[in-house]
């Protein structure tokens, strides 16, 4: 039988996600730290890429008309570097580093958001060139090799653009579906999808539709500034607990 806590935690990360995906962009960077609550992220990250792969789509199809294709042309071609750079690391670093990877992201990026909220600036211009994004694209891909965190990096190119929200919504799910597909043969090769991983990602795989459905009707009623407020801050907590747990 499996863990309760794992089991807990696995919902509640696919949860996340599919809100996330379904459009409260940055939602799905909590996914990974929760999921590392009750697994090893090695193990955890090779559940949840399936998931994400069809939870893309869902976004995908509801955003498809609302998308800016010179960023997607931007970024894409820095991700896929980013992807493979991610996978030559992957074969060197163990559970450890990983899990305190994740951590400094969550801490990070937390960090970061409740800074925007508070009135603070983003650094970079909203014109700034389109090899900047390429850069950028690098690190999006990195760390969602790593750790399906690829978020950080990504918004923060692309959010001082100053998109309108339906575009930066569909942007972010063609961006990110494409960079999940090209983690899909680096995964395989690490090993990584073995049959009780699959039948775990499986057995999550209706939780993960109808989340990420919801989140999609949710996003474009819902005014969520004080639940952003909350995940940041808990992004905070479980980013510290996670550094502290490396040391």
């Amino acid at each position: 039988m499996p863990d309760p806590l794992y089991i807990v935690c696995a919902a509640l990360a696919v949860t996340i996600s599919g809100l996330g995906k379904g459009g409260f962009a940055g939602l799905g960077m909590l996914a990974m730290p929760i999921m590392v609550q009750g697994v090893n992220p090695i193990e955890g990250a090779a559940i949840l890429l399936p998931i994400l792969v069809v939870q893309d789509a869902v976004s995908v199809w509801a955003f498809r008309r609302t998308w800016d294709k010179a960023i997607i042309a931007a970024m894409l071609p820095g991700m896929g570097l980013g992807v493979l750079l991610g996978f030559a690391f992957a074969k060197v670093v163990d559970e450890k580093v990983v899990t305190g990877f994740i951590g400094l992201l969550s801490l990070v990026f937390g960090l970061y958001r409740l800074w925007l909220e508070r009135g603070g600036k983003i650094p970079l211009p909203s014109n700034s060139p389109y090899w900047v994004g390429s850069l950028f694209g690098i690190g999006s891909g990195f760390a969602s090799q790593i750790a399906h965190a690829g978020a950080p990096p990504f918004q923060m190119w692309v959010i001082p653009r100053q998109l309108p929200r339906d575009v930066l919504v569909g942007t972010t799910a063609i961006a990110f579906a494409m960079m999940n597909w090209m983690k899909i043969p680096t995964y395989a090769a690490l090993g990584q999808f073995t049959r009780a991983n699959l039948q775990a990602s499986a057995m999550l795989m209706p939780l993960a539709l109808v989340a990420t459905a919801a989140g999609v009707v949710l996003v474009r009623k819902v005014d969520a500034q004080r639940f952003y407020t909350l995940i940041y801050v808990l992004m905070v907590a479980l980013g510290l607990r996670l550094v502290a747990q490396m040391l």
